[in-house]
């Protein structure tokens, strides 16, 4: 519960502000989704996918974007995490460096933010007509939530 409210407090208050050279703007809120278990209800991650978007939409004026993308992203996740969780893997486990192995953990990560962001910028977008803007912004956008993602996990890894 304190890692949402601080990943909200910081896509609200910082990264939202953020617009590298006028096209790129972190979406680091999908690191919420990474937090989920193995056996993680399916309902229920649906649910806090809802919520997180939708608190994120009020506070950043994009009516039902984010929770959109949200939603699709966190029905998307358990599928991902099953397909990449070692074979050998407890049924409660916890996606990490450890758990998962680094390079399997670092995929699963750019996976689920390659499906957030393609989702959200697709719907933002709703056209191809400036389809140069749209992968700048896509491109740096993706770029810059996986710096600042792996990086938080590098954070969680050693704490842990």
């Amino acid at each position: 519960m304190l890692q949402m409210l601080v990943l909200i407090a910081f896509q609200v208050l910082m990264l939202n502000h953020i617009h590298f050279l006028g096209y790129a703007t972190p979406l680091v809120y999908v690191a919420f989704l990474l937090y989920f278990p193995l056996n993680a209800n399916r309902i229920g991650t649906l649910l806090w996918s809802f919520v997180i978007g939708i608190i994120l939409d009020a506070f950043s004026n994009t009516p039902g974007l984010t929770a959109a993308s949200m939603v699709f992203t966190g029905f998307v996740q358990p599928n991902l995490l099953h397909a990449m969780a070692p074979k050998d893997a407890v049924e409660d486990m916890v996606p990490t460096y450890r758990s998962m192995g680094k390079w399997n953990h670092v995929r699963y990560i750019m996976l689920i933010a390659l499906i957030q962001e393609v989702c959200y910028f697709l719907l933002e977008c709703f056209s191809f007509y400036n389809y140069r803007d749209l992968l700048l912004t896509f491109v740096g956008s993706y770029a810059l939530t996986i710096v600042i993602v792996l990086t938080l996990e590098s954070f969680r890894g050693r704490k842990t």
